[in-house]
């Protein structure tokens, strides 16, 4: 099984649709309200079945090799997820999206899955260079992109629909020969 071992606490692990759909719904109903605004998708994840028929989607993506996306560990509970959303081969490059569970912040979780999940990409995906789009009022992801070491390339205006209002986003890359 593809996996990344972040920390001793923390791991990231291809999802198990059955298994691993009941417990990011769960995750995510219960903080609707918070996610709702950056994770427009939610929207249209009303019961567990969506989230387990997303999860299968997702892995037939990996299978395809157009996108990668992994279920965060924190201490053997599931704490989010983290994805190359689409991968450029042309480019070579991928962006990073990711989430967490409220309870989870602020721990350096998602730091660290982002820099394991950077390392995956590089080494075992062949890709050259990894971004991450943030909106601009979205501290938090902002503020991951930075710690996680990418490099603030501008701002992108009005380039993501959010409670159908365009938002302004901030781009960052990472470069394999950054590291």
């Amino acid at each position: 099984m593809l996996s990344c071992k972040a920390s001793d606490n923390i791991k990231l692990a291809i999802p198990r649709p059955k298994i691993d759909g009941p417990k990011l719904f769960n995750l995510l109903d219960k903080q609707r309200e918070y996610f709702e605004y950056y994770l427009p998708w939610l929207k249209l994840t009303k019961v567990v079945n969506d989230e387990v028929e997303f999860l299968q989607m997702t892995n037939r993506h990996m299978g395809t090799n157009d996108a990668l996306n992994l279920v965060i560990w924190y201490q053997n509970e599931v704490a989010g997820m983290i994805s190359f959303n689409h991968f450029d081969n042309l480019r070579a490059s991928a962006d990073i999206g990711y989430w967490l569970g409220r309870e989870f912040q602020g721990k350096g979780i998602m730091t660290k899955a982002v820099k394991c999940f950077v390392n995956l990409g590089f080494e075992d995906y062949g890709l050259n260079r990894i971004i991450i789009q943030a909106a601009v009022d979205n501290e938090t992801s902002n503020a991951v992109a930075k710690r996680a070491g990418f490099i603030f390339e501008g701002t992108l205006r009005q380039n993501e629909l959010l409670d159908d209002v365009f938002h302004d986003e901030n781009l960052y890359s990472l470069l394999k020969n950054d590291l």
